[in-house]
């Protein structure tokens, strides 16, 4: 490149005048033992002497961008093309959905490139001259703020917002309402939970089916001291929902003898000592599976929350908030045990909404 193509001021003769300004050492001395350094000579980089390498740098920069645009409608594209079931092999990821492959791509394509051409435009094109700002103060002066004060007390005292209730209360309003519009956004997380999560499965005359065995449980298949998982009857782990359901329905089954039962509704709603709480524990609904059967305490693995099967499962240790739903339970014509209703609380974990 000849010196005709370099603008003068950017030309090493032209930089030299400037740099003894530029660099400038202070001397220490007494009253400043800290010398200040200044700035380095400032670097010009190839694009600020050379207009073929800037053109170069933004023909870079609009091409990251065009495909970033490109990768989002290819975004969109594969929302509305590639089936959500669809599954391709990608190695070293293995069948992974074919969907999911494709928005994460082309998603974070599109943002790497906007990030990308961004850096480049500030790196190569944008100035990169270092400046020195001395430093200051940031507080007003006393006069300033009193000027301050005074004006915004003017202005509040001219626009009669004390004075015009009506414009004040309809001006409120709607700063409080617009903002709800946005709710509507919320349409897209899903159908709303409603009463989902205050019901399981249990209803009178579900038989108690054992989850080992898959076979309806009768009061003699419980032995006192032992403890037995249960779930209704008709619910099989291939159905789509049965983790959704099961994580609800769990049960706990004990034997205990019936002068053991120190709560009288506990007792009510047992048949022959046979007792079903929920298996979900209320602190953050692990499943409960360690029972002590001198104690008839049963303990989350989890946290520690331990419960009293003999005393309405009531916590007596631990973080969970709130005692064991219990399951009222009694016997069919055939001798099977079978619920007599569903849960008369929320299982597991309390929630906003629980009553």
């Amino acid at each position: 490149m000849s010196s005709q193509d370099i603008p003068e001021e950017n030309l090493p003769a032209e930089q030299a005048a400037h740099e003894g300004a530029h660099g400038a050492v202070s001397v220490a001395d007494e009253k400043n033992p800290f010398a200040d350094p200044g700035l380095p000579p400032h670097e010009h980089r190839i694009q600020d002497v050379d207009e073929r390498a800037a053109r170069r740098s933004e023909r870079t920069v609009a091409l990251l961008f065009t495909v970033s645009m490109l990768a989002a409608v290819a975004f969109i594209a594969s929302y509305v093309a590639i089936p959500k079931d669809k599954a391709i092999y990608v190695f070293p990821l293995g069948h992974i959905s074919a969907l999911n492959f494709a928005l994460g791509l082309t998603l974070g394509l599109a943002l790497f490139c906007i990030g990308a051409g961004a850096v480049h435009w500030a790196r190569t094109l944008m100035s990169d001259v270092e400046v020195a700002d001395e430093r200051h103060a940031i507080a007003a002066d006393p006069d300033t703020r009193a000027k301050v004060h005074a004006d915004f007390k003017l202005g509040a005292q001219e626009s009669q917002l004390g004075r015009r209730k009506l414009i004040r209360t309809t001006m409120l309003g709607a700063l409080t309402l617009v903002p709800l519009s946005g709710i509507v956004l919320l349409r897209d997380l899903g159908p709303l939970p409603g009463d989902k999560l205050r019901h399981t499965l249990w209803a009178k005359g579900k038989r108690l089916v054992n989850m080992n065995t898959n076979l309806p449980l009768r009061p003699e298949d419980v032995a006192v001291g032992s403890l037995t998982f249960a779930m209704p009857d008709g619910l099989k782990e291939t159905d789509e929902d049965f983790q959704t359901e099961i994580a609800k329905a769990a049960l706990m089954i004990v034997r205990l003898q019936p002068d053991n039962i120190k709560d009288k509704r506990e007792l009510d709603w047992s048949h022959q000592g046979v007792v079903a709480y929920s298996k979900i524990c209320t602190h953050v609904g692990c499943p409960i599976s360690l029972y002590e059967q001198q104690t008839h305490h049963v303990l989350c693995p989890c946290h520690q929350s331990t419960f009293d099967l003999s005393d309405g499962a009531r916590v007596i240790f631990g973080p969970a908030g709130h005692a064991l739903p219990q399951l009222r339970i009694g016997v069919d014509s055939e001798g099977y045990l079978q619920a007599l209703g569903d849960f008369e609380e929320p299982v597991g974990p309390a929630f906003w909404e629980r009553g």
